[in-house]
């Protein structure tokens, strides 16, 4: 798969931040988004040394998937050191540039990118999943295990699954609480680039037949973690 990165990776603060604002009008989140995907691709990272600095080992993986059946239809990782320190709001510089490197070693284009982050779902607006979107051109989601930012009405969000709230912050929504098993703790979905948050969410609970978390997450996660450990990490 091809990607070519329009910039340079930043190595301060200044600097992502710079590139943010830059970016972040090119995120679409109007969508509409593929309304029937063929393929559909899970990213996520793992992470030797764990530290927060720019030297820590970082392990993308990418599992495509077939999204009617659900099997798995291509993969790829890639190892790297971080190359950017922690910095809150600023998580994304430290996995894009692996993840990249990752996608590049598909075979097969998906038609959506399910990453394990936030897209606009961030204090900035332009988390993970946006960035992701507008460098590789392809539809994206974030799907969050946790919130980063704004807040909802948890008494207002239903115990079935598919039930879900808006994700609010400073007035605006910016994303959505999904649940995606009955009685499980919710997800937090947010548009990243070329989809809307209807559509989002519908594809991400149409691939979380019986877990918390899509099949495309869960994937990717043991995949990166794989990698992390056959590296010697």
């Amino acid at each position: 798969m091809r990607i070519d990165v329009p910039h340079a990776w930043p190595r301060d603060e200044a600097g992502a931040l710079a590139l943010q604002d830059r970016l972040r009008p090119l995120a679409d989140h109007r969508g509409p988004g593929p309304q029937r995907p063929r393929y559909v691709a899970g990213l996520d990272v793992a992470y030797g040394g764990g530290h927060g600095a720019a030297e820590d080992i970082v392990a993308a993986a990418v599992v495509v998937l077939d999204a009617a059946t659900l099997a798995p239809v291509d993969r790829a990782t890639a190892t790297a050191r971080a190359g950017f320190p922690y910095v809150p709001g600023l998580f994304a510089f430290r996995e894009l540039p692996v993840l990249i490197e990752a996608l590049r070693g598909l075979t097969v284009t998906p038609d959506l990118l399910l990453c394990d982050g936030q897209g606009l779902a961030h204090p900035r607006r332009f988390g993970l999943a946006c960035h992701l979107g507008v460098v590789t051109g392809l539809p994206a989601v974030g799907v969050a295990k946790t919130p980063f930012t704004g807040t909802y009405d948890p008494e207002a969000l239903g115990e079935e699954r598919g039930a879900s709230v808006p994700l609010v912050d400073a007035g605006e929504t910016v994303g959505r609480v999904l649940r995606t098993r009955s009685g499980v703790r919710p997800v937090y979905v947010s548009t990243g680039h070329g989809i809307d948050l209807d559509t989002a969410c519908r594809h991400v609970l149409a691939l979380s037949p019986s877990y918390r978390l899509p099949e495309t997450t869960r994937l990717a996660d043991r995949l990166s973690r794989e990698r992390l450990t056959s590296w010697g990490a």
